[in-house]
């Protein structure tokens, strides 16, 4: 009864999880995976729902690195910024300068090293704290905290680089 009950408020939230970190029709599949192991250890379960939620992402996490180990993680933990930041419900007109920093983050995200996607994707995407996070990753608060601001960092300097590679070109045409 606890994991019927599991399993319908949190499917969606882990398809989602698994949704910006594989191609998506393998996203079922590792959910599908991620359940199977919460089956078989719903006893670990937290009983606080933040908690519980955090454990689920964690378990659905192994099972994306199980399931591309040698595969190239980088490309399996890639999660796609423009199917975060949807052009949807835009009107035709839409504004040139927000497609074109849409653009920039897109480029800049993707320049990101595994590790600050996925330190940025917990925090931004998942909405996770950092207690949770740190659940997530299986590191300490300190750790995640110096992982994230290296991130952060890091994000920054791949946005003021497209900048400044967007002037250099505008600055040909001209």
């Amino acid at each position: 009864m606890r994991f019927r009950a599991l399993y319908a408020d949190a499917y969606g939230d882990v398809l989602r999880f698994a949704q910006r970190r594989v191609d998506p029709s393998r996203a079922e599949d590792v959910t599908a995976d991620a359940f199977l192991v919460v089956w078989r250890r719903l006893d670990d379960a937290p009983r606080r729902p933040d908690d519980l939620r955090a454990w689920l992402f964690g378990i659905a996490r192994h099972c994306l690195l199980n399931a591309y180990r040698g595969q190239g993680r980088r490309d399996a933990l890639a999660v796609r910024v423009a199917e975060a930041a949807p052009f949807a419900g835009l009107s035709d007109g839409l504004d040139a300068d927000l497609l074109a920093q849409r653009l920039d983050l897109a480029a800049a995200w993707r320049r990101l090293s595994e590790i600050d996607q996925e330190a940025l994707s917990l925090t931004v995407f998942e909405d996770l704290t950092s207690p949770q996070a740190v659940r997530v990753l299986g590191i300490t608060a300190a750790s995640y905290r110096l992982r994230l601001l290296r991130a952060r960092r890091s994000l920054r300097r791949q946005l003021e680089l497209t900048d400044s590679s967007s002037a250099v070109e505008m600055e040909t045409l001209s």
